[in-house]
């Protein structure tokens, strides 16, 4: 059977009866049948069953935004997760487990990048497809086998590129062992497939597809990717020397480039241009509201006033937009993915199951979120580092003397400053930025449940306010997980109607796995990067021109302005700009605010090299043994005695398991982590 010349051995040698689910192909079937490529690929609806395992292969273990049992990635030092146990101290001790998730991420897109390379090799004409279809599908696989390889790269360091023309299964066992190849190969593999893949990709989907890749998703990849080529991690990492093959080829660069960041910021502007020349994605905001209807959707509470901003529309400033819901809205499901301009590359709502074992979805990650009385698991919360790091509504920074200035002092109603806060909240929470209040469920914060219904009893726990203190329904509870153990709840991706008691439901959300936020970040950073008076000519994505990158603060401007001005935030002062140290800082303070819980800081911390830093140290919350009666003093920052926190160098990169180690006698381990001997 022609099929059976593809054995991508080595690494995973792979079986041809790999596991399948009821909503995507099942390959066994195709050989019970006796089923040749030639029939497989030239039937549309075997075809694209083909294609669909592989899409199936991001679930699970490879999800970009999930809860803790499937993508622990997504808390940093800024999120936690309080199951009962010592679970999370494992993940951030080292001491992985299966249990903690991530394990199947290799295995997973191995298996992805197997079924994309057969289609790749044997899809050229089909009777039931186009032409143009047929160049599409072939896009789409090229762009899922060039994605699982960035995921493995983030996740596990250089990894093994196996041929894309597919293994000769005759050869022996030790001949389809396959070394790791070095970061740079690596890169270079999956930039020019995503080139090829943007070739041949369409430019929009329509609602039906809308998870499919676009040709803008595959320029925005290959500049993620380019990006962290160049950061601190994979360029001129000399602390990595020892992370090599069998045979002593160092696989991380030794030597710094600074022209790296000149290709990475190349490549976001590569995108930039396209976005604008297309029309396709832009920063998504919701005009300014004057009137509501309901609580849960509030009129527009306008930023403090500015003499620059408050009076020019977006993006300029703020006078036209609800900096608030511009960002809530984004994650809660208020905007279905078709209809946000923002999102670039998504699996919608991470499906339900899908025949894995486990529950992935957004739903899921949510009903971690909730409040126990509103049928959630309570146990996702903000650390203090977090909720510190969200500036005042005017940009100035929270600083720790507010602890002082707001002790024992609560909202009523004479004193709010910020009217998303009902009474009884303490101040140090009052008159924040609007990204606060879209992502903090903090002491006191309303929870809406509107789909609750009257006639189950949910009629007084919709528009209701949660508290953490001790000896509250969601409060501290000994011998269980189900209480916010910072004190700090998480409201982003919470939508007004979520409710899962009382005959409500969680609505269906967007994950948010690429956005138009992240490529505007990430050409400003790269900039910044490259030094005073320094010029590079480097080409476009297509070879159609050539850009002029260097320290341009204008351009930088470009990419930063914006995200500011979405969120109701002045734009940075000119001696920020200026200096290339303080813009790092604010680009770090940035991303960690635009991006809470969405794993992009997990990877940030590593890839700029200062997660020592930031996760080596311990967590801190609210005093939650404290009950209503001693409130003032749920407010003074504790250490969290349940979630211990450190950090060693092998925590850079993800161990590959012993089961693989033991398959391929020239895959070469992480540093740090034990080999299998």
């Amino acid at each position: 059977m022609k099929i059976s010349k593809y054995i991508l051995g080595g690494v995973v040698m792979l079986g041809l009866g790999l596991t399948s689910c009821s909503d995507y192909l099942n390959v066994d079937r195709f050989f019970r049948d006796q089923q040749t490529t030639e029939r497989i690929f030239s039937d549309k609806d075997y075809t694209l069953r083909w294609l669909s395992f592989c899409y199936s292969r991001l679930h699970g273990d490879n999800l970009d935004v999930g809860h803790s049992e499937v993508c622990p990635f997504n808390f940093s030092d800024d999120h936690v997760f309080s199951e009962y146990g010592d679970r999370f101290s494992k993940f951030k001790r080292g001491e992985y487990l299966n249990s903690l998730g991530g394990h199947n991420a290799w295995t997973f897109s191995y298996e992805g990048i197997y079924q994309a390379s057969i289609l790749l090799n044997e899809l050229h004409e089909n009777n039931d497809l186009t032409p143009e279809e047929v160049t599409d599908v072939r896009g789409q696989a090229r762009f899922l086998r060039a994605y699982f390889y960035w995921m493995l790269l983030r996740k596990f360091g250089p990894v093994p590129i196996l041929p894309p023309e597919g293994a000769d299964y005759t050869k022996s066992y030790d001949e389809l062992s396959y070394p790791r190849n070095t970061y740079e190969e690596c890169v270079e593999f999956i930039t020019s497939e995503l080139e090829i893949a943007a070739t041949e990709l369409f430019e929009k989907r329509d609602n039906m597809n809308i998870a499919r890749p676009t040709k803008g998703a595959a320029l925005a990849v290959r500049a993620k990717v380019f990006l962290y080529a160049a950061s601190p991690l994979a360029n001129g990492n000399t602390e990595m020397a020892d992370f090599t093959n069998m045979d002593g080829k160092k696989l991380i660069p030794q030597e710094y480039k600074e022209e790296k960041w000149a290709i990475a910021a190349a490549a976001a502007k590569d995108m930039i241009d396209y976005a604008e020349a297309t029309g396709l994605y832009k920063l998504y905001t919701f005009e300014k509201r004057s009137v509501s209807m309901d609580e849960a959707y509030p009129p527009t509470i306008e930023p403090p006033y500015h003499k620059e901003y408050s009076n020019l529309p977006f993006p300029n400033g703020w006078a036209n937009i609800d900096p608030f819901e511009s960002y809530r809205s984004i994650f809660n499901g208020d905007v279905y993915a078709a209809e946000n301009p923002e999102l670039i590359f998504s699996r919608i709502a991470n499906g339900k199951n899908n025949g894995l074992g486990s529950d992935f979805s957004m739903v899921s990650l949510v009903k971690h979120q909730l409040p126990k009385t509103l049928g959630g698991y309570n146990c996702h919360g903000v650390t203090l580092k977090q909720c510190e790091a969200y500036d005042m509504a005017d940009g100035r920074p929270f600083d720790k003397k507010y602890y002082e200035e707001y002790y024992g002092k609560y909202t009523d109603d004479s004193n709010h400053k910020y009217d998303h806060l009902r009474n009884d909240v303490w101040l140090g929470y009052a008159d924040r930025e609007p990204r606060f209040y879209a992502s903090v469920a903090f002491n006191g914060a309303v929870w809406h449940a509107l789909s609750a219904r009257d006639e189950n009893g949910g009629k007084e726990h919709r528009n209701k306010q949660v508290w953490y203190y001790r000896g509250e329904d969601n409060g501290r509870v000994n011998g269980t997980d189900q209480w916010c153990i910072t004190g700090l709840g998480v409201m982003k991706y919470v939508n007004p109607n979520d409710a899962d008691r009382y005959g409500g439901t969680i609505y269906q959300k967007t994950e948010p796995a690429l956005r138009y936020a992240d490529i505007l970040l990430m050409y400003a950073e790269a900039l910044n990067n490259i030094s005073e008076g320094t010029h590079y000519v480097v080409s476009k994505w297509d070879g159609s021109g050539t850009y002029d990158i260097y320290r341009d603060k204008e351009q930088m401007r470009r990419g930063v302005k914006p995200i500011r001005m979405r969120a109701g935030m002045p734009d940075y002062d000119e001696d920020v700009y200026a200096d290339p140290k303080k813009f790092f800082e604010r680009i770090v303070h940035e991303r960690q605010i635009e991006f809470f819980a969405e794993t992009q800081r997990y990877y940030d911390l590593r890839r700029w090299k200062i997660v020592e830093e930031h996760e080596g140290e311990q967590i801190y919350g609210c005093n939650t043994l404290m009950d209503k009666a001693n409130r003032d003093m749920f407010y003074v920052p504790v250490r969290v005695s349940d979630l211990q926190s450190s950090f060693s160098r092998k925590q850079y990169f993800w161990p590959v398991s012993y089961d693989e180690l033991k398959r391929n006698k020239n895959l070469s381990q992480a540093p740090g982590w034990q080999y299998y001997d």
